[in-house]
């Protein structure tokens, strides 16, 4: 098990990512899902409450609501730990006060508890100062409403910012970096985010961490992405490069009898700032090989191997 930072909260090494839940996951599938990951050992379910607002039809909170009717059905909630977000929701964008608090309140009845364990401020608010910002999530701290917080998509500077706000007033700092962090995007995390996150013992839990499917080997190009569920999001992945890092991935994974994104997601746990991958499954079909990363342990010529062909992706 990995630490939630300084919160004294366990967690599975792999997160399971909610955002397919209402989506291209439905109820069945969803409910499957969730619980073949608790059977299998894992106990982190990440949503947020904008999604699935980009889908047509959908106006945002879809899965949370899926895993607050799950939670209503298998009375399990003291099983999972549920991280959520706020200031992407089409009702509830950016991190004013007010925002951050009717957010809160309405994540909460769409999950059907009465307290979140981790929450993520999702995005930077420029609009809004950052003193505001973390004193409403005190309050919310200091209602029981949440458990922990987390920060998601800040540059280091402003993580920075935040413990410097939270450490003057007494405030509670943060416990969790979300980043954007993979195999074929490396620099913006490692450049800077890595050492803040090292330094304030953060629990980093890295999210597209299999690239919208292309760290799985099933997109190898243009034509494998067309008409794809995720083509927008994985096609910013696909290159020459890229392509030589799913290869190296193919020849380690064929030597471990795994697949792809076992190996994908193994080297990701083997960071020494990463806590818990998040990935997401479609169906319990593609869990297996998600869970399979946490028992599986890389050679040191393995990791040096992705470690060089991943540092050719251009940045």
């Amino acid at each position: 098990m990995a630490a939630l930072g300084h919160t004294g909260i366990d967690l599975f090494e792999l997160a399971l990512g909610g955002n397919t839940f209402g989506w291209t996951s439905d109820r069945e599938a969803s409910f499957a899902v969730m619980d073949a990951y608790l059977d299998g050992g894992g106990n982190l379910i990440d949503t947020a409450d904008v999604y699935s607002a980009w889908a047509e039809g959908h106006s945002g909170g879809e899965s949370e609501t899926m895993i607050g009717e799950w939670l209503a059905s298998r009375g399990r909630r003291d099983d999972v730990v549920i991280a959520t977000k706020v200031s992407q929701h089409p009702e509830f964008s950016g991190l004013s006060a007010p925002t951050v608090k009717a957010a809160a309140e309405a994540s909460l009845r769409r999950l059907g508890t009465d307290h979140i364990d981790l929450y993520y401020a999702h995005f930077d608010d420029a609009e809004t100062p950052l003193e505001e910002t973390v004193g409403a999530f005190e309050e919310l701290v200091r209602a029981g409403t949440i458990r922990a917080v987390g920060i998601s998509n800040y540059s280091a500077d402003r993580v920075r910012e935040w413990f410097s706000i939270a450490r003057r007033e007494g405030w509670t700092v943060p416990a969790a970096l979300q980043p954007h962090y993979n195999l074929v995007r490396r620099e913006s995390y490692e450049a800077d985010l890595a050492g803040v996150g090292a330094q304030e013992n953060l629990a980093v839990m890295p999210y597209f961490a299999l690239a919208s499917g292309f760290l799985t080997g099933k997109y190898r190009g243009a034509e494998d992405l067309r008409g794809a569920d995720r083509e927008q999001m994985a096609s910013g992945y696909v290159s020459e490069e890229g392509l030589r890092v799913v290869s190296t991935l193919e020849e380690i994974a064929a030597g471990h009898g795994v697949t792809i994104p076992t190996v994908a997601l193994a080297w990701l746990r083997s960071r020494p700032t990463v806590a818990a991958p998040i990935a997401s499954a479609r169906t319990t079909a593609q869990l297996p090989a998600l869970m399979e990363s946490v028992r599986l342990q890389l050679g040191d010529d393995e990791l040096a191997a992705l470690d060089d062909v991943s540092a050719r992706v251009p940045a």
